[in-house]
């Protein structure tokens, strides 16, 4: 996995949290290094895909953890081999990589075995087996390539090696050459042609020595292959078992390979249980792309994240206590986020993280492409209901100016257009209605869930209020939510009912002097959940602490 600056809003995200990721990304990607990826941790709200489909826009990628994986680590990009080279081939290889194991391959580049320093060792230590040929199957080619020999004459296409290695320096030698038989002898023309009508597969010739034309000849007629060696014969001899191809030696079952999704913390007690060398690491489409050792975990990559829209680890990407936090941009609470060194923060009480992100791009002198202009326009409008929401101010009312400016957009126009594509609540389940734009705080110890739908027709709500406060109440005692209330904001009279479930949920009743009518209340003028409801909340909860 490549190294890349990871950019994030929150779970449930909504538009701001979307369009802030997407267009910190462009910003970063203009003035950084490494990549920025903008990434998502939910699924899309309807309003959020018209505003990425109007401006023609691909969501940002979806991930569920930024914990460290072995894709994170630098591990050794040793290439893998071919299951049909040499074992000193493969021998060099180790010794110039400085690796103890290879990974062996097929022609589409899956894990097909591994072939160790030992398994060419034991491999060595029975050089003497006669047979080794025709059991693992040895080309030519491996044996010209091992003993650095030239061709004097190859028969057939691919000749089968069948017989037993023999040395024959002598007459004498000649008796006990079989048909098939491998043989190496000396520069005697008369010996060379005597081992050829014994019937011998190949002959090799030592000492660089001369073939005659005759013995070429000879060679054709009878079917033998003839090589040259520059080795003497006790060399060449020794050396020969080494033509033998690493599918003869190397290890084919049980073999421990990685992935380069898989979490470093989870191969860490894989390592320690069977403390090999080291491993073959596949990419997702199970091509070998290097090998990782217990070394490599010493000084893992942590992924490098910047949170946009919220600083609340509950609200966070999982695994963001294994992720090194570069930046955080955001408009709400400064919650429990925390940083093993100092980072740049960037809290601002505006109405939406889209304007300060805008700000960011003409305070550097930087003009946002004119798609990423219309995503901030349409966060800002989103975030502030138009304006219409208390946490709206005049920095918001500028950056959206100019932004409509880039943009090309009738912002009146466009509004409508995205609260009708995304309020309607017909066909909705009370679970996607619910998810819609849902946070969780920790406020005063207690677990506290907030859920916020927007609506141009709360009308249409009241049929399956019922259903979605069942399924609060359902969340209350399978999650240990002390209340969960859902906000149902009408969009053109800029107020919200609220509904209200959990043991502690007449807190909502103390924090704004009401009484919930079974288990809602409607509140004129109560638009926005960060400004008018987590503040009266908290209040609240540490007044009942304190008593």
């Amino acid at each position: 996995m490549r190294e890349a600056l990871y950019i994030t809003g929150h779970k449930n995200p909504d538009t701001d949290s979307i369009c802030a990721a997407i267009a910190y990304a462009e910003f970063k990607n203009k003035t950084h290094p490494l990549p920025a990826v903008p990434i998502r941790l939910g699924e899309i709200n309807r309003e959020t895909r018209f505003v990425l489909e109007y401006f023609q826009v691909e969501p940002p990628i979806y991930m569920d953890t930024v914990k460290a994986q072995v894709g994170d680590l630098n591990i050794d990009k040793t290439a893998p081999i071919s299951s049909d080279i040499s074992l000193k081939m493969a021998w060099n290889l180790m010794k110039k990589n400085n690796v103890k194991t290879l990974p062996v391959v097929n022609e589409n580049n899956n894990l097909q075995g591994i072939v160790s320093m030992s398994n060419v060792v034991s491999t060595f230590m029975d050089v003497w087996d006669n047979n080794i040929f025709s059991k693992s199957d040895t080309r030519i080619e491996n044996i010209m390539d091992t003993l650095s020999a030239k061709l004097v004459h190859i028969y057939g296409d691919k000749p089968q090696l069948t017989g037993k290695i023999i040395v024959s320096s002598e007459l004498n030698d000649i008796n006990n050459i079989e048909e098939g038989d491998i043989v190496i002898c000396g520069r005697s023309p008369k010996i060379q042609s005597l081992v050829i009508e014994k019937g011998a597969s190949l002959c090799i010739v030592t000492d660089n020595a001369s073939v005659d034309a005759e013995v070429a000849t000879l060679a054709k007629e009878n079917g033998c292959s003839v090589i040259v060696t520059p080795l003497d014969a006790f060399t060449a001899a020794r050396l020969i078992a080494q033509s033998v191809p690493v599918s003869y030696v190397m290890t084919r079952e049980n073999i421990t390979a990685f992935s380069t999704e898989d979490f470093v913390d989870e191969i860490r007690d894989v390592m320690i249980e069977t403390r090999y060398r080291s491993y073959p690491v596949i990419d997702k489409d199970e091509n070998v792309i290097g090998s990782i050792s217990r070394y490599h975990l010493i000084s893992k990559n942590r992924k490098k994240v910047i949170l946009v829209d919220h600083n609340e680890r509950s609200q966070s990407v999982h695994g963001i206590e294994d992720a090194e936090i570069l930046e955080i941009i955001d408009h709400h609470r400064i919650a429990d986020v925390h940083t093993g060194s100092p980072i740049y923060f960037r809290n601002e009480p505006v109405g939406s993280t889209s304007t300060i992100v805008a700000s960011i791009f003409f305070e550097n002198g930087i003009r946002p492409s004119k798609k990423t202009a219309g995503l901030l326009c349409a966060a800002i409008i989103s975030d502030t209901l138009l304006f219409k929401s208390p946490t709206a101010t005049s920095i918001d009312r500028l950056m959206l100016r100019r932004l409509s400016e880039i943009a090309d957009i009738d912002v009146d126009k466009f509004s409508k257009e995205m609260f009708k594509a995304g309020t309607s609540l017909l066909d909705k389940s009370p679970e996607e209605i619910f998810h819609q734009d849902f946070k969780i705080f920790n406020i005063g110890g207690l677990k506290v869930g907030i859920s916020q739908v927007g609506t141009l027709d709360i009308e249409s709500f009241h049929p399956i209020k019922q259903d979605i406060l069942q399924l609060m109440e359902r969340k209350v005692r399978e999650n240990g939510f002390s209340i969960l209330i859902l906000m149902v904001t009408d969009i053109i009279k800029g107020g919200s009912e609220l509904i209200a479930a959990g043991e502690e949920k007449e807190v909502l009743s103390r924090a704004f002097n009401i009484k919930l009518e079974g288990s809602s209340v409607y509140l004129p003028g109560i638009i926005s959940r960060k400004k008018q409801v987590i503040p009266p909340l908290t209040s609240t909860i540490s007044n009942l602490n304190r008593t």
